[in-house]
C-alpha cells in the first residue's frame, strides 16, 4: 500500500513517494522514508514489503560497489535493475519471494534512465512509471501531463501531483509526499576504451 512515480526528463530523473507505511488497516508510519540512495547518481524508490525491499537496496548497494571497484568504473543503470531483478526471480523460483516492486532512476554515461523491476524479476525501461496501491490513480495525472523533453522542475512538479492525487483517494498512501531529483549534470567517470 504506496504510491510511488518515476519520471524521465530531459536533465535528469525524479522520484516520488508518499510516507505512509501500513499494515492492514493500521498506519503503521507515517514517515517511512520509500525513495533509497545507492549512490549519488541512482536512487530506487520501494513498494511493498519495506524489509525485504531494505534488504534488496542494500544487497545492491554492497554488490554494485563491489562490482565497480573490481572492474574500475561504475554500473549502469540498467546493470543495477538487473542486479535488482535476479536477486528478485532467484526468490521467486526458492518459492520465497521477495514482495516488493522497485522503480530503479539514474544517471550513466549514456544519459538518464528510468527502469520497473517487480517480484518477478521482470524489468522495463519506462518515460513515466508508477506503482503501489495508488498507482492507478498516480498513472491518471501522469498520463495527461507528462510530454517528452519536460524539465526537471516540471517532473518534479509532475511527480508530486500524482502521488498527492493518489493520497487523495488512496487510503493506503498518505502523509506526506518525498521528491528526489538526480540531474545529469552529475559527473559520471567515463569509460576508457584501450
Amino acid at each position: 500500500m504506496t504510491t510511488i512515480v518515476g519520471i524521465l526528463c530531459k536533465d535528469g530523473v525524479v522520484l516520488s513517494s508518499d510516507k505512509r507505511a501500513s499494515k492492514g488497516f493500521f498506519i503503521g508510519s507515517k514517515i517511512t522514508q520509500k525513495i533509497l540512495k545507492v549512490d549519488d547518481t541512482l536512487a530506487v524508490a520501494i513498494a511493498g514489503q519495506v524489509s525485504d525491499a531494505e534488504y534488496m537496496v542494500n544487497a545492491v548497494r554492497a554488490e554494485s560497489s563491489l562490482v565497480s571497484m573490481q572492474r574500475g568504473y561504475p554500473l549502469t543503470v540498467k546493470e543495477t535493475t538487473k542486479l535488482i531483478s535476479n536477486v528478485a526471480y532467484q526468490g521467486m523460483k526458492s518459492y520465497q519471494p521477495y514482495l516488493a516492486e522497485f522503480i530503479v532512476a539514474g544517471i550513466d554515461a549514456t544519459g538518464p534512465h528510468v527502469y520497473i523491476t517487480d517480484m518477478s524479476g521482470a524489468v522495463s525501461s519506462e518515460n513515466f512509471v508508477s506503482s503501489g496501491s495508488g498507482s492507478p490513480i498516480a498513472y491518471g495525472v501522469l498520463e495527461s501531463i507528462y510530454k517528452e523533453n519536460m524539465t526537471m522542475e516540471e517532473a518534479k512538479t509532475l511527480g508530486h501531483n500524482a502521488v498527492q492525487a493518489a493520497m487523495e483517494r488512496d487510503p493506503g498512501s498518505g502523509n506526506g509526499i518525498d521528491v528526489l531529483a538526480i540531474p545529469s549534470t552529475i559527473l559520471v567517470p567515463q569509460v576508457k576504451v584501450s
